[in-house]
């Protein structure tokens, strides 16, 4: 079984790490736990899975409880069918249940690329819930929907986001045994180091679960997410979009799908903000630059 393979295997090397099973909010969902105290939660992005937070587990588990779910939708976590089982609002309560079950009413959260997009969602939503909020390249809801709609640069950047909308994603995604996967987020990291081939293993045994491609792809299905396009404007969020707790956002210059002009007028619904600039590193910073990420972080939650 996956989970005993490929999941399993930093395990081995640190054996604190465990997987566990929560019924929540109508899902069941996996996730990896490892060490004592406070909860520290780190959510994943597209199209990855509780594995991108390999690093930070063990380091976080020394003083806090470090847990890492696969998001509804992906990998061993389950993947309820239809579009609307992925809007926003279910994504921000998978995180509150998760906490309750775990019995914590306060704790610090983390998330890179859609797992910011949730963790962002969960601040304004539940800001009575967070200690501190650390965000990994990912743009604020109201910055992303005026770089979307204004700056043709963006719009140009995520014309991607289009094409996983549509509904041959799946198939192309799929080809050659994930080959276009395995390029856009390993393949530079398995040239220089960074990746092995059994992490690369580890991926695409994670999408290959049934349905883990279409739960992944149905995000940006729910949120009609990307640039305009002749039959439609970018519909911006609505409501109040302050973020109360105390913030971190980490962010990759080289970012080459969300660009840095999504760093502007943060502040303005980010009061107590801190933003630490990455100048070499890419969207997938966290595995490029990962003792540097987790030092920004320790410094910020200290």
């Amino acid at each position: 079984m996956f989970v005993l393979a490929a999941c399993c295997a930093p395990a081995r090397e640190s054996p604190t790490l465990k997987n566990e099973y929560a019924e929540v909010n109508g899902v069941r969902l996996h996730y990896v736990t490892a060490g004592k105290g406070p909860l520290i939660v780190f959510l994943h992005g597209f199209p990855e899975f509780w594995y991108e937070w390999k690093t930070q587990l063990p380091e976080f588990a020394k003083d806090h409880r470090a847990v890492a779910p696969d998001m509804r939708g992906y990998n061993l976590s389950a993947k309820p069918e239809g579009v609307d089982h992925y809007q926003m609002n279910h994504l921000v309560e998978d995180v509150r249940a998760l906490a309750d079950h775990l019995g914590y009413k306060k704790f610090i959260l983390v998330g890179h690329d859609w797992g910011g997009a949730v963790a962002w969602s969960f601040a304004i939503a539940h800001p009575e819930y967070l200690e501190k909020l650390v965000i990994i390249n990912c743009p604020h809801p109201a910055i992303l929907a005026r770089e979307l709609a204004q700056n043709p640069a963006q719009q140009k950047a995520s014309q991607y986001m289009l094409f996983f909308r549509s509904p041959q994603a799946e198939q192309t995604l799929a080809a050659n045994n994930y080959a276009g996967l395995v390029d856009a987020v390993l393949g530079e990291g398995l040239k220089t180091g960074v990746f092995t081939e059994a992490d690369k293993q580890a991926y695409i045994e994670a999408w290959s679960q049934p349905g883990a491609l279409t739960g992944g792809l149905n995000y940006y299905r729910a949120a009609n997410l990307g640039p305009p396009t002749s039959s439609q404007e970018v519909v911006a969020p609505v409501g109040n979009l302050l973020v109360k707790v105390p913030t971190l956002v980490i962010w990759g210059e080289k970012d080459t799908a969300l660009l840095t002009g999504n760093l502007d007028g943060m502040d303005k619904f980010v009061p107590n903000l801190t933003i630490k600039r990455i100048p070499d590193g890419s969207h997938w910073v966290i595995h490029e630059k990962p003792e540097l990420v987790n030092q920004y972080i320790r410094d910020f939650i200290r």
